[in-house]
């Protein structure tokens, strides 16, 4: 098949990821594959340094006539027989160049409910939607998408060997030697909750006071939380890591990794943590379940618990053999069920019926 992908995003957050691997996978197994992105944008360097066709638009939000009318050109000189369309913003693009001849895939990767009349149409205009999960693919149906349009494709990363270097690469950011690390790889955005996370590492602080907290990730909720965390007497025991690119050495030097969000579609760096063969604490939050087997490959507690979130970090701290069993489940769990090769097959059965 000849396939375009669509994405908004300036930035590079899990999505983005999840859009390069999609269509690399889909050129490796010899299909023509190109890129619609936001012009100036990462996914713009990362897919042409990756050797993909791409093509920089002005996508900059729903109903966005330019955006509209350079999708259009691209439709009409690509000619794809399919397009997947990958945010919400991409979607809106898409239904309003119109088909061109293609078919149309929207993917859906977050749990916040369909707000508005044009929201739920311009999902109900694609010929599918692929939810990321079943928590997503209920809330489309919830939001008035018909069921028999929506196909469940989870998210899937490369299944790849750690990098050395790890341990080194916590003592640069100034974890002593031999603290167990808890780590979270997130945006610092509200949905991600790190509010909690850090009222949960005050509680762990005085159970496991050696315990050292890295949250890796942007956001524009950083000067509130390094605040936090200054008001909350952890300037010692938490490490603003920023954005980094080397987190293949980095994630698998966690002891455990945590993600504390209140919303979230799957959670990709979940699918990583458990490639690496990391323990998992998480919350019970949209698709997480999916993920993580509560009480085999990681602890599940409720959202917005501090104190259940502090507890499941410490009993796993504490266990050793317990955390090992949870990470040697968590890699064959990711393995059977989490991986990108997966992913790609199963996309492109979507893309071919649709």
């Amino acid at each position: 098949m000849r396939i375009l992908h669509v994405d908004s995003a300036a930035g590079w957050r899990g999505g983005q990821n999840q859009v390069l691997l999609t269509a690399l996978g889909m050129a490796a197994r010899g299909h023509e594959v190109a890129v619609a992105c936001r012009r100036g944008g990462d996914l713009e360097e990362r897919a042409r340094a990756a050797g993909l066709g791409v093509f920089p638009l002005a996508l900059r939000g729903d109903l966005s006539p330019g955006a509209a009318l350079g999708l259009r050109r691209v439709l009409r000189g690509f000619a794809p027989q399919a397009v997947q369309l990958h945010d919400p913003h991409a979607v809106s693009a898409g239904v309003l160049a119109g088909r061109c001849g293609a078919r149309r895939v929207a993917t859906r990767r977050v749990d916040f409910p369909l707000r508005g009349v044009l929201s739920r149409r311009k999902y109900a205009a694609c010929d599918r939607v692929i939810a990321v999960s079943h928590a997503i693919a209920g809330v489309l149906q919830s939001g008035g998408v018909p069921s028999h349009q929506v196909s469940i494709v989870y998210e899937g990363v490369p299944d790849r060997p750690p990098q050395p270097g790890g341990r080194q690469a916590l003592r640069e950011l100034g974890v002593p030697a031999g603290a167990p690390v808890v780590g979270n790889v997130a945006a610092l955005t509200d949905h991600k909750d790190h509010v909690t996370l850090l009222e949960a590492a005050a509680i762990v602080d005085r159970s496991v006071p050696d315990a050292r907290f890295v949250v890796v990730g942007e956001g524009e909720l950083r000067p509130r939380l390094e605040a936090q965390a200054r008001r909350l007497g952890l300037l010692e025991r938490v490490v603003f890591a920023g954005f980094r690119r080397d987190l293949d050495r980095l994630l698998p030097a966690f002891d455990v990794f945590c993600l504390s969000s209140h919303m979230e579609g799957l959670g990709t760096t979940l699918l990583d943590a458990m490639c690496f063969g990391r323990a998992v604490v998480a919350t019970a939050a949209g698709g997480i379940p999916e993920a993580v087997e509560d009480g085999v490959t990681g602890q599940l507690v409720p959202a917005r618990d501090p104190r259940g979130l502090a507890e499941a970090l410490i009993a796993i701290l504490t266990d050793p053999g317990r955390r090992e069993s949870m990470a040697r489940a968590g890699r064959a769990r990711f393995v059977a069920h989490f991986t990108a090769e997966r992913m790609v097959d199963e996309t492109l059965r979507v893309l071919s019926a649709a």
